[in-house]
């Protein structure tokens, strides 16, 4: 790998952003930009080739938050807070694309369960820095009922199946600065 090709790729990592559906501005992204941030998701790492990550995509965000706002609220019981209610039923508004990332689990599978979600996070790592690199502003969520089992039951999803979270995708004209509060050489241990 060239130094170029190193800095173009750290210049992507190091500038992407969690962009809130908020701060999107409702422009639409091409249905072909999304199937080739899929493609990236792909080529994550996988142990054994189990490639475990799926993906559910809307295209009309509108009608997921909607639903996804009813899931939460038949779930709530006493919790129920119309203001989250309202949040999640509006969170399209400004969203291109939703896209729900989940681990399939094989039922073959011998692979630690561990290494599986690891694996189908990288494929969402992977469906981020794509965005990055179109300009497309991206926030994966896990707020909501998105964690909950109505929501894979919602997915049709199986037993040892495991939702990641939910992926807003969306133009956006805000580029907010990165933070890391903990130095890095406070979280590294070299060994001679």
């Amino acid at each position: 790998m060239s130094e170029q090709t190193f800095s173009t790729i750290a210049e992507n990592i190091k500038t992407r952003r969690t962009i809130k559906p908020g701060m999107m501005n409702g422009q639409k992204i091409p249905n072909a930009q999304v199937a080739a941030l899929l493609e990236l998701a792909d080529w994550a790492p996988t142990h054994a080739y189990t490639e475990p990550w799926r993906f559910v995509v809307y295209e009309d965000p509108k009608v997921f938050c909607e639903q996804h706002a009813e899931l939460y609220k038949q779930g709530a019981g006493e919790n129920f807070n119309p203001a989250t209610y309202n949040n999640l039923a509006n969170m399209g508004t400004n969203v291109s694309h939703v896209v729900i990332a989940y681990m399939h689990r094989s039922e073959l599978s011998k692979i630690p369960v561990f290494e599986e979600v690891a694996a189908a996070s990288c494929a969402v790592q992977n469906i981020l820095l794509g965005a990055n690199a179109l300009n497309i502003g991206s926030f994966w969520s896990t707020g909501g009922a998105t964690l909950k089992p109505a929501m894979k039951e919602f997915l049709g999803l199986g037993a040892d199946d495991q939702v990641l979270g939910l992926l807003y995708l969306g133009y956006s004209d805000a580029n907010p600065d990165g933070v890391r509060k903990t130095p890095l050489a406070d979280k590294i241990k070299w060994v001679q």
